[in-house]
Parts: C-alpha cells; structure tokens; sequence
C-alpha cells in the first residue's frame, strides 16, 4: 500500500523530472515535440524559406532521408520565424513531410546563426552540435557526413 507521504514525494520527482526535460514546443500542426522523439537519435535541423530556391530542390531529398533510416531524425525551421497556420501552409507549399519547429530550437542545441539558406545542422545522439552544412543537400551527402562523425570523437 502507497502511503500518503509516498505518493507525494513520487508525485513530486516526477514534476522535478519533468521540468528537466526540453520544452521543444510544437511542430507545425501544433502537436507537441518531446525529448522522447529526439533523444538518442542524429538531428537533422534544416532551416528553410519558401522564396529560397535551393530549399524547394532540398525538400524532397529530406523527406526521403526522414523515412530511410529511423536513426535520423529530420527536422524543419522556418527562417522567416512563422507561427500556427503561416507555419502549417507554407510546410504544405513546400511539400515537407517532417516536424517543423514552431519555437526555434538553435539556443537549445548551441547552433550558430546562418544568414545562408539553407542551412542544415548535425545534431550528434547526446544532443551536441557536430557540424554545420551550408547550402542544397542530399540524403546521401548527409548520411555521409554522418557517418563520417560516428567515427569522430566529439
């Protein structure tokens, strides 16, 4: 049997435990991001426009990458900072078919700025920031790259 005192300090650990965890916010359709989605796995955070040309050709080879290997995770943000249904409709003009940040997450990861579209950053399984790729990529180029830093220490 629980006893009143146990169950209070269960129920406060748990809310100590939850304050720890990130806040990602929430993706574009306004469904929470949470730490158990991105934990353990490489990011893949590509910030993107829709006047941004390269962006439109590199869409589709990231969506390809987000469904062929559930190792990475793929990510989207929006570099012109749109919220709620700007966020939701210009995700759908562009085709993409992964999370995209409402709340830009570079603080959170260390990421430096880019004033180059796109830009796409290397997020490491223990949330570090390995490296910063400039410009249209593939999802060949990516996952080489990524091997590349397995074998890297950080």
């Amino acid at each position: 049997m629980i006893t009143k005192a146990l169950r209070g300090g269960l129920l406060a650990v748990s809310f100590l435990l939850a304050a720890c965890t990130p806040d990602y916010g929430n993706d574009q359709y306004g469904h929470k991001i949470d730490n158990a989605q991105l934990d353990g796995r490489w990011l893949v955070i590509n910030y993107w426009a829709e006047w941004c040309g390269p962006c439109h050709k590199e869409i589709p080879q990231l969506n390809a990458l987000a469904k062929a290997n559930a190792e990475i995770r793929v990510l989207g943000v929006n570099y012109d900072h749109q919220q709620d249904d700007a966020l939701r409709k210009s995700a759908e003009t562009m085709g993409i078919q992964y999370a995209v940040f409402q709340k830009d997450p570079a603080k959170h990861f260390d990421l430096p700025v880019s004033n180059v579209l796109p830009a796409t950053y290397l997020v490491d399984p223990q949330g570090r920031f390995r490296e910063k790729l400039v410009g249209e990529q593939t999802a060949a180029v990516i996952q080489a790259r990524i091997a590349e830093l397995e074998k890297q220490s950080p």
